[in-house]
């Protein structure tokens, strides 16, 4: 083989590919940062329409900012018909990200600023992008269940709207602004999986409906955003389970994840997860499902202590073994989990797509181009011979 030195394999964990001013993840210390805030002050106090302001605007607004700003959202509270009656088409047995992922590409077709490429141009198709992915996903929840679709309440918050048009009833102020919390948490990530891609698909020049689309196709794995799933099904397979910690145990012993532990950045417990937990517990006050959060406490200590008897002292909770209780209380089904977190990645997504289209001038190539090594057959510079069946034999 015609190889220089081998490098290791790395799945580019490590490797710098661009600059941004998006956010940031000190994996050691447990801190991440939206545009110089710290994800604690945000989700303590900010809104998720402040957050996604921020992230596409780089500075927070002021009060008409603001309202300018959550009345556009508002505005924006619409689905094409033909979006709707292609839902209506889908099987109601069809995966929910699938569902999602094939209805931006039809976004994209009712768009007026499709090929306008402009900056401007691009904050309004992400405005609309932000508000209509939960319009789309409460809309194929209610077909799927044979229930009427619930019209856009624009009186309500982005959160209030969401829960409103998914359940069909006004939420109460603590499901909404803890959903709207929600939001903000998941808001953004740095260079993560979805985000990658949706910046190596725009830096080929296509449009920003094209690279959300390989967003939310990133987003559905079990190993990113598809996690929360797997964390709420393992929960509702314990929360009558007598001895967790045997669960635990056996799982490990036999070579088994535990959905939610580790991350591929932090080092220590997601900081989001710690706002997550908190919310978790209150939540089960309100509805009364001790039972899952109690299986999700006992887990997590039994986990770790697994982990620290095995040596594993960096593996903790991430943001995807909290948030899953979190949703199920809010009335959420399991395979919706996913999507919402794509509800509140959008901002995020959009905010590295314009930055990947029209960021200062970075240190990187336009256009994502990484190398392989070819470790497949090798015959020499002239190739392996083909020696042609009879009948493939093509006339001189």
């Amino acid at each position: 083989m015609p190889h220089a030195v081998r490098i290791k394999n790395t799945g580019l964990r490590g490797v710098t590919v661009a600059d941004t001013k998006i956010s940031f993840i000190d994996g050691e210390k447990g801190i991440l940062i939206y545009r110089g805030y710290r994800i604690e002050d945000l989700a303590e106090h900010a809104t998720f329409a402040e957050v996604a302001y921020l992230l596409l605007k780089g500075t927070l607004p002021g009060s008409e900012a603001l309202e300018d700003f959550e009345n556009q959202l508002k505005n924006a509270r619409t689905l094409p018909e033909h979006l709707l009656d292609a839902l209506k088409c889908c099987p109601a047995t069809a995966n929910p990200m699938d569902v999602l992922q094939a209805s931006v590409p039809l976004l994209a077709t009712a768009e007026p600023d499709l090929t306008d490429e402009s900056r401007e141009a691009h904050e309004r198709m992400a405005i609309r992008l932000i508000s209509r992915l939960p319009l789309v996903i409460a809309a194929w929840e209610r077909i799927r269940r044979r229930k009427e679709i619930i019209e856009p309440d624009v009186s309500i918050s982005h959160a209030a709207n969401f829960l409103y048009m998914l359940h069909g009833r006004e939420p109460d102020e603590v499901m909404s602004g803890a959903l709207d919390t929600c939001l903000v948490l998941h808001a953004d990530h740095t260079f993560n999986a979805s985000t990658f891609a949706s910046r190596q698909v725009a830096s080929t020049r296509a449009h920003m409906y094209s690279s959300v689309a390989a967003a939310i196709g990133a987003l559905s794995g079990s190993l990113h955003g598809g996690a929360n799933t797997e964390v709420m099904k393992m929960l509702l397979e314990l929360k009558k389970e007598p001895d967790i910690a045997s669960w635990v145990k056996d799982r490990l012993d036999g070579g088994e994840r535990i959905m939610g532990m580790g991350h591929a950045v932090y080092k220590t417990m997601d900081p989001r997860a710690k706002f997550l937990k908190q919310m978790a517990g209150k939540l089960a006050e309100i509805t009364g499902m001790h039972d899952i959060y109690e299986a999700s406490l006992k887990v997590e200590e039994a986990a770790l202590e697994e982990f620290e008897r095995r040596g594993k002292t960096t593996i903790k909770p991430n943001v995807d073994f909290y948030s899953a209780p979190v949703y199920y209380m809010m009335g959420i089904p399991p395979d919706l989990m996913t999507p919402i977190f794509a509800m509140s990645r959008i901002a995020g997504w959009c905010a590295h797509i314009i930055e990947e289209k029209f960021g200062e001038a970075q240190e990187k190539p336009a256009l994502y181009r990484p190398k392989a090594d070819y470790v497949g057959e090798y015959c020499g510079l002239m190739g392996c011979k083909y020696e042609p069946r009879e009948e493939n034999k093509k006339i001189a």
